[in-house]
């Protein structure tokens, strides 16, 4: 059983290589979009009590991972009642933990998200990101009740690239990276669309930069699991061993999410 399973994870990651983007059905997209549901408004970072409403702070776990950031309620601001702000500040090492050397910010929301079978979600949001050696903000979904399955909807790892990921285990991981003009000067949109395919059982994911499809990439098994969705600006780690000493901020701006669940 374990090693038919690697099997279709392999051909699911060679698959996800191979393909060229394409986008999904427009007529299945059509009935799917007419019972669109709002999970998430996209004014929900209009106001410090609506962000409240639908998030936590820190992680689901707590306030670190993989990182040189202690994260807190602090370092996360409504800016202008119109976008969010995650302001991460260089500290030096911390007497509490030596591995820490950044107080940073991080939220997640409160509810899970499952894609049910015939059904489907829609992940949106705007995006000014740091992408200096040692930023490592990201937006992404992690399973609730085990680690993988996750959906990196957009990470940037200090390299001045932008990058799409799927973990079907942490070894086999479809992964997408792309240079894109302007991070940290001007808003992008990306758009994750989520949907079954016909087994019910594998997730096909869309990845989109401002309207254009970047990638496609598949999930074994993940139709009916339940995800976390996390903003982070984490520091150091999977970004580079060294970091700014100045200020830097990760914002956001109109997320949404969209589900089509029966």
């Amino acid at each position: 059983m374990a090693s038919s399973r690697l099997l279709h994870l392999l051909a699911l990651f060679i698959g996800a290589e191979l393909v060229s983007a394409r986008h999904s059905d427009p007529h299945i997209e059509h009935a799917l979009k007419k019972r669109a549901t709002t999970l998430i408004p996209d004014t929900v970072f209009s106001s410090q009590d609506e962000l409240e409403e639908y998030f936590d702070y820190n992680y689901p776990w707590g306030d670190t991972h993989n990182g040189a950031a202690l994260m807190s309620s602090a370092q996360v601001t409504i800016i202008d009642d119109a976008y969010l702000q995650l302001e991460a500040v260089y500290t030096g090492t911390q007497a509490d933990n030596s591995a820490l050397s950044y107080n940073s910010g991080t939220i997640y929301a409160k509810q899970y998200f499952t894609v049910e079978a015939n059904g489907g979600l829609d992940f949106q949001a705007n995006f000014v990101a740091p992408v200096a050696e040692g930023c490592w903000p990201a937006f992404w979904l992690d399973g609730v009740n085990s680690w993988p399955p996750e959906i990196d909807l957009a990470e940037w790892k200090g390299d001045g690239k932008i990058s799409f990921n799927t973990f079907n285990t942490s070894s086999i991981v479809a992964a997408q990276d792309y240079t894109y003009s302007t991070p940290t000067t001007a808003w992008h949109t990306i758009l994750v669309e989520l949907r079954p395919e016909s087994d019910d059982s594998t997730l096909k994911a869309d990845f989109y930069i401002n309207g254009d499809l970047m990638t496609t990439q598949y999930g074994a098994e993940m139709v009916g699991q339940p995800f976390y969705m996390i903003i982070d600006y984490q520091m150091l780690g999977s970004s580079g061993t060294s970091g700014p000493t100045e200020n830097t901020y990760f914002d956001v701006q109109y997320l949404s999410v969209t589900s089509y669940n029966p």
